[in-house]
């Protein structure tokens, strides 16, 4: 009978650094791809970031579309309630409601290829709805759109300016651009000898 060798975070406890002064990598950090569409993987995201060590730091890799904003808030929620100590790395896109974990991240890096999207709360729903329901639910939305524009200048330290000028109507930020904004590190998977080391040196 073979056994599964491959790494499990299940079994990896908290690190107390990163990057071993040795400059050795430290095994026992972990890592969560944050991929694809985030209300598809709701559950799996939400139980692998349970999973991990309370307190304990570890990689966060981006590659998001978004999904739904109670998604991506309630990533957000579990990361600071569970005080992971995250790096947030966009290694292809993040987008929408991916933006909320990314900003909840303690330290964030893109690179010169990585795309943010940024735009408006969005509603829609498939199923026939009442003009009742249509009300409270635009009133709802208008609300929640106001405390998470909030949530998001607060996590990002961004000024208001610069947050409206990029959600409304709706842009794509580049990973230089959010870098120049102070949002992010930048750096160079492609060219920098040690790319693991950039990310993992503090």
């Amino acid at each position: 009978m073979e056994t599964d060798k491959s790494p499990s975070i299940r079994n990896q406890g908290p690190s107390p650094t990163w990057y071993r002064r040795d400059h050795r990598p430290d095994l026992s950090r972990w890592e969560i791809p944050l991929c694809g569409e985030l209300t598809e993987r709701q559950a799996d995201l939400l139980e692998q970031v349970a999973e991990v060590p309370r307190n304990s730091r570890g990689l966060m890799y981006f590659d998001s579309c978004g999904g739904s904003v109670y998604t991506g808030l309630a990533l957000a929620t579990l990361m600071r309630v569970r005080g992971l100590r995250v790096t947030g790395v966009v290694i292809g896109e993040c987008s929408s409601a991916a933006l909320l974990p990314f900003a909840a991240c303690q330290k964030r890096f893109v690179t010169a290829h990585s795309t943010l999207l940024f735009h408006p709360m969005r509603w829609q729903s498939d199923e026939d709805v009442r003009l009742e329901e249509a009300t409270e639910w635009a009133r709802h939305f208008k609300d929640l759109e106001a405390r998470l524009d909030t949530l998001l200048l607060d996590l990002f330290g961004v000024e208001q300016s610069t947050l409206h000028g990029w959600t409304r109507p709706g842009r794509f930020v580049s990973g230089p651009e959010l870098a120049t904004a102070g949002l992010a590190e930048l750096f160079d998977p492609f060219k920098d000898s040690d790319p693991w080391k950039t990310i993992c040196a503090q």
